[in-house]
Parts: C-alpha cells; structure tokens; sequence
C-alpha cells in the first residue's frame, strides 16, 4: 500500500514536470507561429532557433523583483497566483493514463470542480491588488467564464450521454471505430470556441483588455506571481487541447499520434490568436446565452433521443 502511494506521487511529480516542459515549448511555439503570421522571425538569438528562449524567461521573471503594494491585501494578492498554478495542475490528474495512476470513475464531476475552484483564484486576484483595472478584469473574466462554464457542462453532458459513464477512460472504448467529431461536429466547434473563451484566449481575451484595461486583472503582479499566472493559463490549455482529444478525436491511446493530435489543437489556439481581432464583450455574452446554450439543450435531447432509440 505504501509503495503504491509512493509511486502515484512519483507520477505526478513527472506528469506536473513534464506538463511545466510542454508550457514552456508551447509558449515558444506560439511566438515563433506568431512571428511567422506577422512575417518577422520570433526569437531566433537564444540556442538553437530560440529553443532556450522560453527558460531565460522563467529564470528572467522568477528573478525579478516582487512589488510589494501598499494597500493591496497582502496575502490574498500573494497566494491567488499560487493556488491558481496549484489548481491548473491538479486538474491534469485527471489525464487517463493505463497504469501507475489514479482511476477516476467520476473524472467529469473532477473537472467540474476543478474548473469552478479556478474563477475564485480570478476574482481574487483583481479585487486584492486594489486597482481600478486589476478589478475590472477580474470582474470581467469571473462573469465570462462563469458564462461559458455553463455551455461547456452542457455540451460535456451530451458526449456522457453517449458513453453513459463519468470516466475519460471510457471515451477511447466507444471511439474505436468512428471519432466522436464526426458524430458531433457542430457541438465540437461549440466546444472549441467555449474553450477558448474558458481559458481567456483571443478573441476573447477580456480579461487583458491591454487597450482599454491596461493589462487586466493581473496589472498589478511582475516577477513570480505574473509568471505562475501565466503559467497556468498555458497549463489550462495544453488540457483544454487534450480534453478535446479525449471527447472528439480517439480518446487517449498511449502513441505518438494522440500527442501530435495534442499539438494540433494547441497550434489551433495559436492560430486563432493570430488571426482573430478581439470581440466585442456584450457579444461574447450574447454568444454563449443567446446561441451557444440553446444549440447545446437542442443537441443534448438529440443525442439523448437517439441513445434510447438505439439502446
């Protein structure tokens, strides 16, 4: 029993190791694919191509200085970068590995939560740092993605329904012989864009208004506790990605194809980020209230109706 522990705690340390190396070559690649988009060339100077870019700046930001504010309060300012990164990780638990790891029978109602914790760590980020902006990004970034939570439970409703079953594992088992995508296309687009908007991703980005907001919620944090926020958006995702992969695209399969599936959808954020101008934000909500939410109910009874049709 102990070794057991002492084994899925090994996992994690090398799951959250390697999760923390794919941030760092998934940060380079967006600005290399962003460099190539605006015909310039992306960091080039450092190693081979720039390769080592991405390590520079974790050891350029985690050395800097940390401002400490005056009439922030202190400890929530401090911590909520912290639990934020802390959240991210925790969640990627829930990647449905074949051994060495923890079965999660109900992985869906995990995510739920996981997903739900990590507006709190929003919120208090912009309220604690005691700025005008910091506070209207976090309260622009709390409402959406409360919003885009409820689209995006309702469509992972729909693929449970299919599967009648709250574990990620399951989800390879029924995608054997035809990928969820082209059972469900128009439902998967829903999902990538609710995604996107999940994990404050241009085009809707709010959250760092950098025109009208400065920076967003996170003005007011430099050195470490920017770089654990935006460690964790990066964090959020590569899983965003993979959870597409396991609802959509074969499930999880221990290959080197799931991984460039991976890579896709994480070069599909990049792009779309290069492409994209910023919405507007009573359309973002609108979005998601007006169209998103009632295709998702229509397409739930759908795929309910055709599970009883065909059980």
């Amino acid at each position: 029993m102990i070794m057991d522990m002492i084994n899925i705690i090994i996992g994690m340390i090398i799951l959250f190791i390697g999760v923390l190396i794919g941030v760092a070559f998934l940060t380079l690649l967006e600005r290399k694919i962003l460099g190539y988009i605006q015909i310039r060339k992306g960091p080039n100077k450092l190693g081979f191509m720039g390769i080592l870019q991405p390590f520079s700046d974790g050891i350029k930001l985690f050395s800097k200085e940390q401002l400490y504010l005056n009439y922030s309060n202190y400890m929530y300012y401090y911590f909520s970068p912290v639990i934020g990164f802390f959240l991210s990780l925790m969640i990627w638990l829930l990647i449905p590995y074949y051994f060495n790891f923890i079965k999660f029978n109900l992985g869906i109602l995990y995510l739920f939560c996981f997903l739900s914790v990590g507006v709190y760590t929003l919120l208090l980020a912009g309220w604690s740092s005691n700025s005008n902006y910091a506070m209207l990004g976090g309260l622009r970034a709390v409402a959406q993605t409360i919003s885009y939570e409820v689209s995006l439970a309702l469509i992972l409703i729909s693929t449970l329904f299919m599967i009648m079953d709250f574990n990620l594992l399951n989800l390879s088992i029924y995608q054997e012989n035809i990928w969820f995508i082209f059972l469900m296309f128009p439902l998967s687009m829903c999902m990538f864009s609710s995604m996107l908007a999940e994990t404050n991703r241009t085009p809707f980005d709010f959250a760092e208004g950098e025109s009208e907001l400065v920076s967003g919620f996170n003005i007011e944090y430099s050195g470490g506790g920017f770089a654990l926020i935006f460690l964790a958006e990066y964090s959020s995702i590569l899983f965003m990605s993979m959870l597409f992969i396991l609802l959509y695209m074969g499930g999880y399969s221990l290959s080197l194809f799931f991984y460039l599936k991976l890579s896709l959808i994480s070069f599909l954020f990049v792009w779309v980020r290069g492409t994209l101008p910023r919405y507007r934000y009573d359309k973002l909500m609108y979005l998601c209230w007006k169209i998103y939410l009632p295709i998702s109910l229509n397409l739930l009874l759908l795929y309910l109706g055709l599970k009883m049709f065909f059980i």
